[in-house]
């Protein structure tokens, strides 16, 4: 593809709205499925007995696969088209999804959930670096801004449809209407959306990264699982030392699928990658975390938790494109780090939680927390994005949301250990509120003090944003 500066103003045009509306739809697809399967997981946990640690694992294994093979994807996106990726990505998630509702046990709705995030990954992988390829960056922050508003609005309508809809006709009905929503993109994406980006056609693919980048993460996540069981710690050395030998590789690799001297000379991107990395490591669970707490200790249908929940992903949508259209004016930094404080506050808020905490504390709670995110999210984007020449788009997008979906595993890995610790592996009953309780108020105060930290990750990543040169 030519640059977007070299194209006719209409077709520039067209380019554009076509990049747009397609990475919003994808954009708020896996979202909006994420969050009504969340709220879905009690009724999905009775239906095929699995206890809390294997619950967990019902939304783990998606976001486990997704990261696992998010880099890699992005890369294979520089190398053979991001266009063919993202259709692809979205061709499998649509099969995939449409898979699960046949599923017959737990482990066969573990393993579809697996190839749905393998599915997640392509477009995760390629949703803004085409959003960055056509737009010039001055616009650059609104784009991802709107591109940030959707993923918020499929947050916020996830809970709410997902409660409702799982009343209506059954948990499985989530996954069809994500089917008929990605059929839909689908489409568009094939009529309308012509043009093709190859940036790297001449470079070679990573292949021995990848299989070490992939094992080291599976290992890090099943130890999580396992602990206190010797093998969990077994798994997470092995996964640690994986992940350093990666990192090996990838400084000694020409093509690498993570550049590591992005992160080496540049303070703007590492800093920015980093306090993505917090920033979602302390605030994923929340929603996966409430929603039991919701619908086991408080008694909500899953409709009503649903509603509860909409708070947070309602202040999102509503701050994020405000966010993005500040951070092309003002300084990134700043604004992402006010967002993180603010996370930090609803966070802390939420240590309190007990048996007998009102509804609007919660709602409060969330409010903050969600005003926060929404407030962090786009700059930090347009930071990263901006900080990078356009042949590094791909790599960046992709480094970007892999730090994204390494913080929510890490998020959702700290939860899974400390029901393993404090519940054990039993149903969620009655009979454990008190454990569940107590987990709860230990995860939060964890995420609390990782959110403190990630204040001070992006403060100094720099004064103000690189000048992107665009080549």
């Amino acid at each position: 593809m030519l640059p977007h500066s070299t194209l006719p103003p209409a077709t520039a045009s067209s380019a554009r709205r076509a990049a747009l509306v397609a990475a919003t739809l994808a954009s708020f697809l896996t979202p909006f499925m994420g969050s009504a399967v969340n709220i879905a997981l009690p009724v999905i946990g009775r239906e095929f007995s699995l206890d809390a640690v294997n619950l967990g694992w019902v939304a783990t294994a998606y976001i486990l696969a997704a990261v696992v093979f998010l880099l890699p994807f992005g890369r294979l996106a520089d190398i053979k088209g991001r266009r063919r990726i993202f259709i692809s990505g979205l061709a499998v998630y649509v099969v995939v999804s449409i898979a699960i509702t046949l599923s017959q046990s737990g482990s066969q709705l573990i393993a579809l959930r697996v190839a749905q995030g393998i599915g997640a990954a392509m477009l995760f992988g390629t949703g803004v670096v085409v959003l960055t390829s056509v737009f010039p960056p001055a616009e650059r922050g609104k784009v991802l801004g709107l591109n940030a508003a959707a993923v918020y609005i499929g947050l916020s309508l996830g809970p709410t449809a997902g409660g409702l809809l799982t009343g209506a006709f059954g948990w499985r009905s989530i996954f069809l209407t994500t089917a008929a929503l990605g059929l839909f993109a689908l489409y568009f994406i094939i009529t309308r959306m012509k043009t093709e980006w190859q940036e790297a056609s001449d470079e070679r693919f990573d292949l021995k990264g990848a299989v070490v980048y992939g094992l080291a993460l599976i290992s890090l996540m099943l130890g999580f699982s396992e602990l206190p069981d010797p093998d969990g710690f077994i798994l997470i050395g092995g996964g640690a030392v994986g992940l350093i030998v990666f990192l090996l590789l990838e400084a000694r690799t020409t093509h690498p699928i993570l550049s590591i001297e992005l992160f080496r000379h540049n303070p703007v991107f590492t800093l920015s990658n980093v306090a993505t990395l917090i920033n979602y490591s302390a605030t994923f669970a929340t929603g996966f975390l409430l929603s039991l707490y919701l619908q086991f200790v408080k008694g909500f249908s899953p409709a009503g938790a649903g509603l509860i929940l909409v708070a947070q992903p309602i202040l999102m949508a509503s701050i994020s494109p405000f966010a993005g259209r500040l951070a092309d004016r003002f300084e990134p930094r700043l604004l992402a780090s006010a967002g993180m404080a603010l996370s930090a506050t609803g966070l802390g808020l939420l240590i309190f939680i007990s048996e007998n905490t009102s509804m609007v504390y919660i709602v409060a709670a969330l409010v903050v927390l969600g005003s926060g995110f929404g407030l962090f999210s786009s700059p930090n984007t347009s930071a990263v994005m901006g900080s990078v020449t356009r042949r590094h788009y791909g790599v960046a997008s992709a480094t970007l949301s892999t730090m994204r979906l390494v913080g929510q595993m890490l998020s959702l890995g700290i939860a899974l250990l400390l029901f393993a610790l404090i519940i054990g592996r039993v149903q969620l009953s009655p009979d454990v509120h008190a454990e569940l309780v107590t987990s709860l108020r230990v995860a939060f105060s964890i995420f609390t003090v990782l959110c403190v930290l990630g204040v001070f990750a992006s403060l100094p990543r720099g004064r103000g944003l690189p000048v992107n040169n665009g080549n």
